[in-house]
């Protein structure tokens, strides 16, 4: 059976070249980096090769940044890390209603500590709100949090408006760019972000490596209590492998991009022309302009998301619905609320993400098989029925996957 992966926002197939620079550290350098005889020392020369092409990546210095086990934990590192360690200035924080989870249960559990959060909305393409970002900063604000781009709808926020409306308050800014570092250019110093979130298992990287830059000067609490690793704001014996190879696909991430953005934003625009044209009642998740390369996000009306990805799996066709909770209960994710999509369109949303191993032969597969599923699923459908017969929608209950904190935590 053909396999045809498109859900690279998760995870993306490791880099060969990757794979291969790893390797020497798993069973012939494998001193830890700690120690100061030579075989140790290998390993912290390694770790800090890595360093400088993390920083290259983004235009920082090699010292700002800190090696970490994952996104979420270089978002809560940066969140909770800022908060506690600058609790005097403030307690006040600022997100936006899209971001990823790790940041929004990070100051949900901040707000439990008697912190404050403003969540700025967002317009119907995913857009932040300018306005109502600048509305929102107030005397104790001290964090702004805002993700660089959606992994959900791909939309590319405007980080150097958002970034200027930040700093004229005189306030931190923390950017989530998991998704967007390594497949669109981040400049920390020209956008003026004082920490931003990097991870390596979505830029063809290994698992269990990611970081946070740090701007030279912000102070952070350290979450993990322990030894004087990464300059003493991350305890724990450092993941030599992992950071080798977070390093290499760092660098082939710097000197590929122009031709990866080129090679996947052409199978993108096919995929999203192909199914508007072959389907009926299907409607496109996020901008058109100023949206990642990677992304197509679909609404299909009269189709529930679970069946829709049972069967393209049974086709070797991998999709996500964005977010994972959602497909768990007949609920939509936090992100498509936000934008106001319809709760009943909503049920039957897909996330198809894109990387350079793609092939214009694997979208014309999707292009060709995913109508027919639409179709078979729409025949079982009472919604559907009923909208042939009477040309009105049935109405949806309500729902999201992120139930917000102001409803009953009993």
């Amino acid at each position: 059976m053909k396999q045809v992966y498109l859900d690279n926002q998760s995870n993306t197939r490791m880099d060969d070249i990757v794979f291969d620079a790893m390797v020497p550290y798993f069973k012939q350098y494998y001193g830890n980096p700690q120690s100061i005889y030579s075989l140790g020392q290998i390993s912290k020369d390694a770790i800090e090769e890595a360093r400088i092409s993390v920083s290259k990546l983004i235009n920082s210095k090699p010292e700002e940044i800190i090696f970490t086990s994952c996104g979420s934990e270089s978002n809560n590192l940066a969140i909770k890390g800022y908060a506690y360690g600058n609790s005097k200035k403030g307690k006040h924080i600022i997100v936006s209603a899209i971001e990823h989870f790790s940041v929004l249960n990070a100051v949900k559990s901040l707000e439990k500590d008697g912190f404050e959060v403003t969540y700025v909305p967002v317009d119907n393409k995913g857009f932040v709100v300018l306005d109502e970002l600048k509305k929102s900063i107030r005397q104790d604000t001290i964090l702004v949090s805002i993700q660089y781009a959606n992994t959900e709808i791909g939309t590319v926020q405007n980080i150097d408006e958002i970034s200027k409306t930040v700093k004229e308050k005189n306030v931190a800014l923390h950017v989530d760019g998991v998704v967007a570092a390594g497949v669109i250019p981040i400049d920390v110093v020209k956008s003026n972000i004082d920490m931003l979130t990097i991870s390596s298992s979505v830029i063809y990287g290994p698992k269990g490596a990611a970081a946070l830059y740090v701007k030279k000067g912000i102070y952070l609490k350290p979450q993990i209590d322990g030894g004087v690793q990464e300059f003493n704001k991350r305890a724990g014996t450092e993941n030599v492998p992992a950071i080798v190879g977070f390093g290499v696909a760092c660098s082939r991430a710097l000197s590929q991009m122009q031709q990866n953005y080129e090679k996947i934003i052409k199978l993108r625009d096919k995929l999203i022309n192909g199914l508007q044209k072959n389907i009926d009642y299907i409607y496109l998740n996020g901008p058109t302009q100023n949206r990642l390369p990677t992304n197509v996000n679909f609404s299909i009306e009269f189709v529930e998301g679970e069946s829709l990805f049972l069967l393209l799996d049974a086709k070797g066709i991998m999709a996500s619905s964005g977010s994972a909770c959602a497909n768990k209960s007949l609920k939509i994710s936090h992100v498509l609320t936000a934008i106001n999509v319809d709760v009943a369109v909503g049920q039957g949303s897909i996330v198809f993400t894109l990387s350079k191993y793609n092939t214009e032969e694997e979208i014309d597969y999707v292009i060709n098989e995913f109508p027919a599923i639409v179709k078979r699923l729409r025949m079982m459908s009472p919604l559907y029925d009923h909208f042939k017969s009477t040309g009105e929608r049935m109405k949806a209950g309500p729902g999201t996957d992120y139930e917000h904190h102001h409803h009953h935590e009993e």
